[in-house]
């Protein structure tokens, strides 16, 4: 949401300058060349039916869409290409049937990260342009309960152990103890990387993910055993209506979507949540808790 509300303003600043007629040569280049990358790095991120990734503090109806922020910059003349998603944190696979959205990032900014959540590890996945499996999002800026829970490490589909938060969220827009990223191993379609958000327990945690034609293979694993209670969280957007639970799998019947986990699943447990659809726009929808030990295999066959 932010990157597009800056780059709307950036692409202005480029329609600004290129229809005013004053010493502008190297300023509107140093304009457009910063307006290429972030075109090129939202063209990366953006779903195919047009969503972004409700990360952080994104929320919906807030900044312009993608498309349009396109569609303007064509028009002032920009051109852009493919551009590697690395330093951002964040990983884009896309396949034929599946977009998977991977946050492999520190937390940040690192001088005042307020608009951060306690979401190291999470990721969204749409099939068919669909959205399945999705971020929560934020509903509100006020330093309130919900505000604490939005931001929290289990409103996110990643891994909590005990009542540790990966990174301490508090107040309105505060962070405390953050979760670092101490490794990255990455092929075509394949990211490992390993976080010590639990170092006061003394453990790392590490997440593989494998982007396969019509299969993801997610793998975690803790450094060490813990007596700790572990989940894993996966948020289902309002849309997928039901969930099958077996022992060790879950089924989404209208989607044909099954969800397998290794003989390590303890319990599987459906809840619900509150997805957020907008400031002060919440609509009811459905999670999963899935309690392992130590090591777990998540397989999402589509």
């Amino acid at each position: 949401m932010y990157h597009q509300i800056l780059l709307h303003r950036l692409l202005d600043c480029v329609n600004l300058v290129k229809n005013n007629s004053w010493e502008k040569d190297a300023f509107i280049v140093f304009l457009e060349e910063k307006a290429i990358v972030m075109l090129s790095w939202l063209t990366e991120v953006t779903y195919t039916n047009g969503d972004i990734p409700m990360v952080n503090d994104s929320a919906y109806n807030i900044a312009p869409q993608s498309k349009l922020l396109f569609q303007y910059a064509k028009e002032i003349g920009l051109i852009w290409d493919k551009i590697e998603l690395n330093d951002s944190g964040y990983r884009m696979f896309s396949k034929e049937t599946y977009e998977l959205f991977v946050d492999i990032g520190d937390i940040g900014p690192k001088y005042q990260p307020g608009h951060a959540h306690s979401d190291t590890f999470s990721f969204e996945l749409y099939v068919k342009g669909k959205p399945i499996i999705v971020d929560p999002g934020i509903s509100t800026y006020e330093k309130n309960e919900l505000r604490l829970k939005e931001r929290s490490t289990e409103s996110h589909n990643t891994i909590k152990i005990g009542n540790q938060q990966q990174t301490q969220v508090w107040d309105g827009f505060r962070v405390a103890k953050r979760a670092k990223i101490v490794d990255i191993k990455e092929q075509k379609e394949f990211v490992e990387a390993t976080h010590d958000g639990y170092k006061n327990l003394n453990l790392l945690h590490t997440r593989k993910f494998y982007a396969e034609d019509s299969t993801i293979i997610i793998k975690d694993l803790l450094s060490k055993k813990i007596e700790k209670e572990q989940i894993a969280f996966f948020h289902f957007h309002p849309d997928v209506k039901e969930i099958q639970i077996s022992k060790d799998e879950a089924f989404l019947s209208y989607e044909n979507i099954r969800i397998t986990f290794g003989e390590e699943v303890k319990k599987i447990e459906e809840k619900s949540y509150e997805y957020a659809f907008g400031f002060n726009m919440r609509k009811r929808a459905k999670k999963i808790k899935v309690y392992f030990n130590t090591t777990l295999s998540t397989t999402i066959n589509l």
